[in-house]
């Protein structure tokens, strides 16, 4: 077993973790135990619903049989509690299953995107530590067997891949699982860490989220209240399950603990996801704003009936209002917008809010005990209704990242609070409006991209001397990724194409690919001699910019 990750995750201070307890927030659950409780009152309900390639439907009680047997194969294989477990899966039933044994263990998820690649998966692995690696065997066309045994050269610590489908050299899921001897003796308790997200960081290396049961629970039982989730929601998950939105708010894992039914989506697009939730009579999902401009589109002319739909959240980057006035009409349902992020604090607008607040902010915290602070760049509050820098503390806001205490002495106060990197401003209401984000970090139609990552990479190319990568406004995506490059004096220039084709052979996620380049002579620069990446975002931009994005 590898060292114990508790002491590596700075926690809530013992007056606030006391003063949380008092007031109902934290409830002493676990992730475990929630899913035992459902199978046990209602095991014969419907918890979750894998329809491609063909429809499989799983009770309560056959989700928590499954995941028991998994446990208990992980457990063989030498996975304990407190071991990392990298787990990059589609939207199919497996994810769940790997999860909630997870869980059962003590072990913890380190969630990543079935869209990264060899670059972001090696560090995840490496960092984490992680003794275990799960993955299918092919998704959407691309070979993550092949990828698995490229990782292992790199992350010394890992011992197992396992491979949901046809396994190749590695260990196939479906040969895991064994009887149940038992729960573990030294399984979760309710303080202990559930799982470690990925942040979207601004530095191109990600840090790790650690999430504790009771916080994380306390998320989703505030998120069903205001969504009014209950037993009879059919919530369709349209964004990869591993995100934070679609895990939470009031997602896949809001929906199991109100005891509802989970259906999987194995692709967003319209053509995939309208028959579905004809199907299965899905009454609520939450998307990015890029994906709700074309469920929003194609409404007009779908052959689906989407009758069942009642609510949509939307967010995981800014929605802007023209855009959101549009969603109701053209969908025949109720808009919510979300505004959250993976380190804790998450905002929405609420069923009985007027639809000029539903349309035009961004929402008001989950919770009583959410602290805003908003700050100028000297760290003191602006007036209120005026815009600023988003500080925050409470009872599921982290108070730091996991092993990282130089990043965690600037990205945190002294006294807790969070610094989000967001700009807002507050309404006489309590609501946020989301201006932007402060920080470099460029917002990707919710994927995030790090600037100093993908300039990393193409100076690496033999003909580049300089490069700065910037976000544009997009209307499709929020924001397209932009790269500006300086050639090395005498350098034939290679093309844009060439440096695209040079950042995807690093074996990064295709979202990270710069999606424009513009070879330029000289960067804009501030007064103190340093560029400018506010004057190359407000410079002329390529026509391109402002057409529907290509897939990279």
């Amino acid at each position: 077993m590898t060292a114990a990750p508790y002491e590596d995750a700075p926690t809530w201070p013992a007056e606030f973790a006391a003063r949380y307890r008092a007031a109902g927030h934290w409830r002493g659950e676990t992730f475990t135990g929630m899913l035992r409780e459902r199978a046990e009152a209602h095991g014969d309900r419907v918890a979750l619903i894998d329809p491609a390639p063909e429809r499989r439907a799983w009770t309560y009680r056959e989700l928590d049989e499954r995941a028991a047997r998994l446990a208990a194969g992980f457990r063989a294989r030498g996975i304990a509690k407190g071991d990392r477990v990298v787990v990059q899966l589609p939207n199919i039933a497996e994810f769940a299953e790997v999860v909630f044994a997870l869980f059962r263990i003590g072990a913890l998820p380190v969630y990543a995107l079935p869209a990264h690649r060899e670059t972001e998966i090696g560090y995840f692995c490496s960092f984490a530590e992680a003794v275990a690696y799960v993955i299918p065997d092919r998704h959407a066309g691309f070979d993550h067997r092949a990828l698995a045994t490229a990782v292992r050269k790199q992350a010394p610590t890992l011992k197992h891949v396992f491979v949901v489908g046809d396994p190749g050299e590695h260990t196939a899921l479906s040969d895991v699982p064994c009887d149940a001897a038992g729960e573990p003796e030294d399984g979760p308790e309710p303080h202990d860490l559930a799982f470690l997200q990925l942040s979207g960081g601004t530095t191109g290396v990600p840090k790790l989220i650690p999430r504790t049961h009771d916080d994380y629970i306390y998320s989703l039982r505030g998120s069903n209240e205001i969504c009014g989730v209950d037993a009879d929601t059919r919530f369709l998950v349209v964004l990869p399950a591993a995100h934070n939105f679609p895990m939470s708010s009031p997602g896949w894992l809001g929906t199991l603990y109100a005891g509802g039914t989970v259906v999987l989506c194995p692709r967003p697009d319209p053509a995939t996801a309208f028959p579905v939730i004809e199907q299965e009579r899905v009454t609520m999902t939450g998307m990015v704003p890029p994906l709700a401009l074309v469920w929003t589109d194609a409404a007009a002319s779908a052959e689906r009936d989407l009758s069942s739909l009642e609510l949509i959240l939307v967010g995981g980057a800014k929605y802007s209002e023209t855009a959101a006035r549009r969603l109701e009409p053209a969908l025949g349902c109720r808009l919510m917008q979300v505004f959250g992020m993976a380190e804790g604090l998450v905002n929405y607008t609420r069923l009985d809010d007027d639809y000029e607040t539903v349309v035009s902010t961004q929402g008001r915290p989950i919770s009583e005990d959410d602290e805003i602070r908003i700050v100028d760049d000297a760290g003191q509050e602006v007036p209120e209704g005026q815009f600023g820098h988003l500080l925050t503390r409470g009872p599921y806001t982290i108070r730091g990242y996991w092993r990282a205490p130089e990043h965690n002495r600037t990205a945190f106060t002294e006294d807790g609070f969070y610094r989000t990197g967001d700009i807002v401003r507050r309404t006489p209401s309590g609501h946020l409006v989301v201006e932007g984000r402060a920080k470099d970090q460029i917002n990707r139609g919710g994927e995030k991209v790090a600037p100093e990552e993908i300039e990393n990479i193409i100076l690496a190319h033999p003909a580049v001397h300089d490069v700065s990568v910037v976000g544009v406004a997009d209307p499709y995506l929020g924001e397209r990724t932009l790269a500006y490059v300086i050639l090395r004096e005498g350098a034939e220039s290679p093309g844009a194409l060439a440096v695209k084709r040079h950042v995807r052979e690093r074996g990064i996620a295709a979202y990270k690919v710069p999606d424009l380049v513009e070879f330029v002579d000289v960067f804009p620069q501030t007064g103190i001699g340093k560029v400018s990446k506010k004057g190359l975002r407000t410079d002329s931009v390529p026509t391109s910019a402002s057409t529907p994005p290509a897939q990279n």
